[in-house]
């Protein structure tokens, strides 16, 4: 079996990819598991030295729109033997607000460019289609309900969303038309990720639990009581490949699914991160607030009723406290501070 991820160099696809290759087989769509023969990433940058060394491994670097170019696609970044296709690559929240034409092309162009080429194959791959929480937001003249449920109307209030919102829909008549099987999952925000902050408005859930552990001073631009959507890397991955592994039956409409979130707030946040490493690490939280993000971040739904990710055994994190840990446990070498039992 050959499975593509774009965005494969990326945090959350370099983990996709290394969850893969440990577990060596895949059951797509209900099927019996088959061994995956081959890995192919494709992203701006090369991958991770780990992951090129394993034989299964293949790279396809370059700006995406490009790659997918209809007399390059099958010859690199979309393989003709490509079972399964895992898009996560996009421009980030904050990126797409602060510029329009990088979202619409990363986001829009890039994701019916991909729709084409896998058209183009003929052979109805299964493309798992990474959505955003972001496809919901909150206005005066039209309230989110107070709990989102997998078929509550999307009413995105950022660039980012309407533009995943869209790819939802592509993806879901592709799906109709049978030149793809279709399978549209929504991400909640994902905590905690290792390494650089990045451009999305959501980027300091992460930071503000990552830096400190690190020792470093680290902004939170929003108020405590902020309520916030989150999953851990483990969890999200994990419903990337549910999607993938679920029967047609199993699965349901073409419509998207909601991952499982445990909601929290900013504050209990660094409560948390308080008990995990003490008062030395919650000080190097800096709370002063940016109207921008806190504009954006206000938008995002923080209660959500994941019914059909339940039924697909799917569950949310067990606390944030335990999703703390778990990223100390996986990044020894990016704590420096006494952690407590």
């Amino acid at each position: 079996m050959n499975i593509v991820i774009t965005g494969g160099a990326g945090f959350l696809g370099a983990r996709l990819a290394r969850t893969l290759l440990q577990q060596g087989q895949l059951s797509l769509a209900g099927a019996a598991p088959q061994p995956i023969t081959r890995l192919t990433l494709v992203d701006r940058v090369a991958p991770a030295t780990d992951l090129m060394a394993d034989a299964r491994v293949t790279a396809a670097v370059g700006d995406l729109n490009e790659l997918l170019k209809p007399d390059r696609a099958q010859t690199g970044a979309i393989p003709s033997d490509a079972a399964i296709i895992f898009h996560l690559a996009a421009a980030v929240s904050g990126e797409c607000e602060a510029d329009f034409d990088l979202g619409m092309r990363s986001n829009l162009d890039a994701t019916r460019a991909l729709l084409e080429a896998c058209r183009a194959l003929g052979s109805a791959p299964t493309v798992v289609f990474a959505s955003s929480l972001a496809v919901f937001g909150d206005s005066p003249g039209q309230p989110a309900p107070p709990v989102l449920t997998d078929m509550t109307l999307p009413t995105p209030q950022t660039s980012y969303g309407i533009q995943k919102f869209i790819g939802e829909q592509l993806m879901a008549d592709y799906g109709r038309k049978g030149f793809i099987r279709a399978r549209n999952v929504r991400l909640m925000t994902v905590s905690v990720r290792p390494g650089k902050p990045n451009g999305a408005a959501s980027s300091f859930f992460s930071g503000m639990i990552r830096e400190p552990l690190a020792g470093v001073k680290a902004p939170c631009p929003v108020p405590p009581d902020t309520a916030v959507a989150l999953s851990s890397p483990g969890r999200t991955v994990k419903g990337l490949i549910r999607a993938a592994e679920a029967s047609d039956a199993d699965w349901g409409p073409r419509t998207a699914i909601n991952l499982p979130a445990l909601t929290t707030t900013v504050g209990e946040m660094a409560a948390a991160l308080e008990r995990v490493a003490g008062k030395a690490a919650s000080a190097l939280i800096d709370w002063t607030p940016d109207p921008v993000i806190r504009k954006i971040v206000a938008t995002w739904p923080a209660n959500v009723n994941a019914a059909r990710a339940r039924e697909l055994g799917l569950l949310p994190d067990d606390s944030f406290e335990a999703i703390i840990r778990e990223y100390a446990r996986e990044n020894p070498q990016a704590v420096t501070l006494a952690l407590r039992p």
